[in-house]
């Protein structure tokens, strides 16, 4: 199948705005829970639509007084977090445009995306966030002040003597082709380029996606989720959005690292993550059954069984009675307590950013907790297919949502209209150019492919594929992704182009490693650095290198690989904020690497 559509289960009027659903929240149930926040002992504290939609107009009321018009930049620097959204939803009712930053961003970022937007004003969560945006403000012509977020309170009150009806009328004026946000790509590539979203836009995707695709994932009594990734990556946005346009409880956590903290006590009913997250969850639950031989032969054997029966689930005999008895021990003995430590009652996950695999997914399914694969960009809102839990085939990204079209072109690449997809890039027209086609067709850069129902298979990027001397196409995602997979391996990039065979460098994950010394016998202080010639560790990768060789043909195989005495992290800057790897960046801090991979022996 080269194309593939469904038509539109919602519409969006031409008056709508994302902040319609906080007012008429608090219209409608000013009483109802709709969001929650940590308090300082640790305790979960109920915002209600009422107070949120009250919080939300003081301090709209604060950015008129401080002279922010239609169409101004706000700036915001933070981790995931309440004041986040209170922002978002504040700046957006005034009819301004939120520009986010990644807490982590340097300050030639920091520089680059407030100067190229010309924000106008920025909130910061702590004093050295403020402290970076300082240190490059003769660079910011346009900046006019900086607040911390926990200024908030007093941007409010100095909006106390603007009158409500000057704010009612700002709102009234307001449309959904009006700019909403411009998002800053996280290129692996170049300088970062704004996105420009909607709106129409935000609105499409979260509309469609929560009211039809993922209707049983949001709305349904009592739903809940903890955001722990970045506010300012799309996907977490989409979520934010989502959350309130559905009545679902939106709950912020500021440290992935951390989140295993906060699950118990949030309990929320689904999550969204990145497949790296579902690798560790995988690889910790493995390692604490690695105690003793039998706690490890029962994980291996539970971990068998629950992809043995998702895999059942999807034939028309289901599981046998054999499958389904081994299957109801193993959920009392192992997956009840991997569901426990999220939180107990989640049911679904959302995951995007990268291939999560098939083994991984059949696992999760298995053990009680569904992954539904989605595939979006931030040019798309961040929504454009994702798997459904009626509908989900493991091993793909699902279909498009309901108002998407996909299509393939003739070399592979995958092309994405919608209501959802942006209109351009903030002041280059050069780059809208290469990425919207006349027909408002988006070029993904993304390779891939249709099944005959219709659902989306990602390959690899297009600008990512290896050309061997010999000719051969290699897309690197096929293999990197498979050996990411393995507990040892942090990260890895897939070289060759021009070369004689494909080779690959690696990382190893410093928590695993530390588990891996202990059973193998190595010094406790030893470094990935001190052990990449290891012997041992190199059977271990080598095994992990052969099982991702099994995925592709023996012209595309992984022939040579060396260990890196360092990971990839984002602030070396090997890693976008998103954890995608910068190749170029690698290529030139490890080009002495690469080439000993290509010396004879």
């Amino acid at each position: 199948m080269r194309e593939f559509s469904i038509p539109a289960l919602v519409d969006i009027r031409a008056s709508a705005t994302l902040t319609d659903v906080v007012f008429d929240r608090a219209g409608g149930g000013p009483d109802a829970v709709m969001l929650r926040k940590p308090d300082d002992r640790g305790d979960w504290t109920d915002v209600t639509a009422g107070q949120f939609a009250a919080e939300v107009t003081g301090l709209a009321r604060g950015l008129l007084a401080a002279g922010i018009g239609p169409g101004d930049r706000v700036g915001l620097m933070a981790r995931t977090c309440y004041e986040w959204t209170l922002v978002d939803y504040a700046t957006w009712t005034v009819g301004a445009v939120t520009v986010p930053v990644y807490e982590t961003s340097s300050a030639e970022q920091v520089e680059w995306i407030l100067s190229d937007s010309g924000a106008r004003v920025a909130f910061a969560e702590s004093a050295a966030h403020a402290e970076t945006i300082e240190s490059v403000r003769p660079a910011l012509p346009d900046l006019e002040r900086v607040w911390l977020l926990a200024d908030i309170g007093s941007v409010a009150g100095a909006g106390a003597s603007v009158p409500e009806s000057q704010l009612t009328e700002r709102m009234a004026t307001r449309r959904a082709d009006d700019l909403a946000t411009i998002i800053y790509t996280s290129g692996t590539t170049g300088r970062p380029k704004g996105c420009e979203l909607t709106h129409r836009n935000l609105l499409a995707g979260a509309r469609n996606a929560v009211e039809g695709a993922l209707a049983e994932v949001f709305e349904v009594a009592g739903s809940s989720t903890l955001l722990f990734l970045p506010l300012a990556h799309s996907f977490a946005r989409i979520i934010e959005v989502g959350c309130l346009e559905s009545g679902s409880v939106l709950s912020h956590w500021p440290d992935a690292g951390t989140v295993a903290e906060a699950l118990p006590q949030a309990r929320p009913t689904f999550l969204l993550a990145v497949p790296r997250v579902f690798e560790k969850v995988y690889n910790s639950a493995q390692q604490q059954a690695a105690a003793s031989g039998a706690t490890r032969r029962i994980f291996a054997m539970a971990a068998d069984t629950a992809i043995a029966y998702s895999r059942a689930l999807a034939t028309a005999e289901g599981a046998g009675a054999g499958l389904r008895l081994r299957h109801a021990i193993f959920d009392r003995l192992v997956y009840a307590k991997l569901r426990a430590a999220i939180g107990g009652k989640v049911r679904y996950s959302v995951s995007g950013g990268a291939p999560l695999g098939e083994r991984l997914g059949h696992f999760f399914r298995g053990a009680g907790l569904t992954v539904l694969e989605g595939y979006g960009l931030t040019e798309t809102s961040a929504a454009a297919v994702v798997n459904r839990p009626s509908r989900n085939k493991i091993g793909t990204v699902g279909l498009p949502l309901p108002g998407t079209s996909v299509r393939i072109a003739d070399d592979g690449e995958i092309l994405i209209a919608g209501p959802e997809v942006f209109g351009g890039y903030w002041r280059n027209e050069a780059a809208t150019a290469e990425a919207l086609d006349a027909d408002g067709w988006l070029r993904t850069g993304d390779i891939g492919a249709l099944d005959d129902e219709g659902f989306l298979s990602v390959t690899g990027r297009k600008k990512e594929l290896i050309v061997t001397a010999g000719g051969k196409n290699v897309a690197p995602a096929v293999l990197e992704d498979r050996l990411r997979a393995h507990p040892l391996v942090s990260q890895c990039m897939v070289v060759g182009d021009n070369r004689p065979f494909i080779g690959c460098l690696i990382t190893i994950d410093p928590e695993a490693l530390e588990y891996w010394k202990t059973q193998h016998g190595k010094p406790a202080a030893a470094t990935p650095a001190d052990l990449a010639a290891d012997p041992d560790l190199l059977a271990d990768l080598q095994a992990a290198v052969d099982d991702a060789n099994k995925a592709v043909s023996r012209a595309e195989s992984i022939r040579k690989f060396r260990v890196l005495g360092a990971d990839f992290t984002e602030s070396s800057g090997h890693l976008t904020p998103s954890l995608k790897v910068r190749r170029n960046v690698v290529t030139k801090d490890y080009a002495a690497e690469i080439e000993a991979l290509y010396q004879r022996d």
